[in-house]
């Protein structure tokens, strides 16, 4: 199955009726509309943290406000925020708030920036471009020496 075929299986909507966007059909202004919400929501440092730490499983107001280091209260309101705008979920454990990432494709795009943050930072070279044909190869020319290899 080539790139192209794959993209379109992926994005067709499925049988809980969602699609997702096809690479070179322009964003629906719902989409980008949403898209810019959930961006703002992790454009903010204890947000960034509370989220991070849920990539590891379900955790209680004091764990995370200790990974975020932050006080409980801030934490909570900051998790109110983020449970509003669809990007975790709470649930009770008798008196205590358990919080989870809310889906795979938040746990992806935190997994994805921190690893661009840490190639930007670090000066690592990305690992693939993608070309006008969509192609998931593409020619990279090093700095060394001008060599050029073919990267996945």
């Amino acid at each position: 199955m080539s790139f192209m075929d794959l993209a379109r299986e992926l994005s067709r909507p499925d049988a809980a009726g969602h699609g997702h966007g096809v690479p070179g059909q322009p964003l629906t202004d719902d989409q980008v509309s949403t898209a810019v919400g959930t961006l703002a929501m992790l454009a903010e440092p204890t947000r960034l943290r509370l989220l991070w730490a849920l990539r590891e499983g379900e955790l209680g107001v004091t764990a995370l406000a200790e990974a975020a280091d932050c006080t409980p209260t801030a934490a909570s309101q900051h998790l109110s925020k983020l449970r509003i705008s669809g990007l975790v979920d709470q649930r009770a454990e008798g008196r205590a708030r358990l919080y989870r990432l809310r889906g795979a494709h938040l746990h992806r795009l935190l997994d994805e920036v921190v690893a661009h943050t840490d190639h930007t930072l670090r000066g690592i070279p990305p690992h693939a471009l993608w070309d006008k044909h969509h192609s998931p190869f593409v020619e990279i020319r090093t700095p060394q020496a001008g060599s050029t290899r073919r990267v996945s």
